[in-house]
């Protein structure tokens, strides 16, 4: 059984094609090396990569980090058209700056050694919606750790979830608050300490043994309120068309959204620029929250913002190409509105 959930949990997820550039047969070289960097800078020009992380991190732990389930867009929400009159679209969004009063959006967590992406981009993007929603009136920080721990329908925790039924599960069972681990913020903070997988950091190593939270239907002492009484509660949750035209109008409109797509190898040692997929092996499936988008020097691009901490890429950033549905990114968009 447990051969079974491994195996489920680290196949090659196929989202969708990426491009990928035809190299010579070669022995494979480490994928945290120079050698790497400098194959993946001489082959494309649109970004940047260098070192994220040390030479000898454990694959189990950037694995580990891939937690969205191959099956996971059986459980997508209700798919939404538009139908209103036709939005003029700027040609560069960034929520960040839409929505100052949102503190939320500018943050960047850290889901450790846990594939707890699903739950991230999730509860991120409850966090910035109710506080969009309710004209800045709402600041919460949602609970990635009641999120994976208490909700058995989305998946297995840590070791693997899905994006839409947590979106769903906002809506029928509600989430309580939650800070970064250590915060001491909300009712649940995250119960899984950050680790050290980047260049020069102080943390302590990553280990890619993170274990799921046990369901604790109680806030933290301290907390002046009771775990039933701090939930917050979704309106509706629903999915996107792969239309970049239609996730932009949602964007631009209610706030940042969820989206997966498939990691490969290349994408771990992303700087700057706007990523396309170049070299490498498939990692799985992540999930992420998509801020907004732009274009740099011709290119067109989503901004999303990562859960691996603010020392990965851009700030705990990255820039992926948009509109050709780049390794499945426009794919499986999900969103929801707040009951404000």
């Amino acid at each position: 059984m447990n051969q079974l959930i491994f195996s489920t949990i680290f196949c090659c997820i196929a989202y969708a094609s990426c491009k990928t550039v035809n190299y010579p047969s070669q022995e494979k070289v480490n994928i945290f090396s120079d050698d790497f960097i400098n194959e993946i800078n001489n082959a494309q020009s649109t970004w940047k990569a260098g070192k994220n992380f040390h030479e000898n991190v454990q694959m189990s732990y950037i694995k580990k980090l891939m937690g969205v389930l191959p099956s996971h867009k059986q459980y997508l929400p209700e798919k939404i058209e538009f139908t209103d009159e036709p939005i003029d679209l700027p040609t560069d969004f960034d929520a960040r700056t839409n929505w100052p009063d949102c503190p939320t959006i500018q943050e960047i967590r850290d889901q450790g050694s846990c594939g707890s992406c699903w739950a991230f981009g999730a509860v991120e993007s409850m966090s910035d919606r109710t506080c969009i929603h309710s004209k800045g009136k709402v600041h919460v920080h949602l609970s990635a750790d009641d999120l994976v721990s208490c909700c058995f329908t989305c998946g297995m925790g840590c070791n693997g979830g899905f994006p839409g039924a947590a979106w769903h599960y906002w809506v029928r069972k509600g989430i309580v608050s939650g800070g970064t681990f250590g915060s001491n913020q909300g009712c649940r903070p995250y119960e899984i300490a950050p680790c050290e997988h980047h260049v020069n950091g102080t943390r302590p190593p990553c280990n890619g043994d993170g274990k799921t939270p046990k369901c604790v239907k109680k806030c933290e002492k301290g907390y002046p309120f009771v775990y039933n009484k701090d939930k917050h509660f979704g309106k509706t949750a629903y999915s996107l068309s792969s239309n970049s035209d239609d996730i932009r109008k949602e964007i631009y409109t209610n706030g940042p959204v969820e989206g997966a797509f498939t990691v490969y190898e290349d994408l771990l040692m992303y700087k700057s620029g706007v990523y396309q997929h170049v070299k490498g092996s498939v990692l799985g499936g992540h999930a992420i929250r998509i801020l907004g988008w732009g274009v740099e020097k011709g290119t067109p691009y989503w901004l999303i913002a990562n859960s691996w901490n603010s020392d990965w890429g851009d700030n705990g950033t990255f820039k992926i190409l948009r509109g050709s549905n780049e390794c499945g990114i426009e794919d499986s968009i999900v969103a929801g509105l707040p009951n404000v």
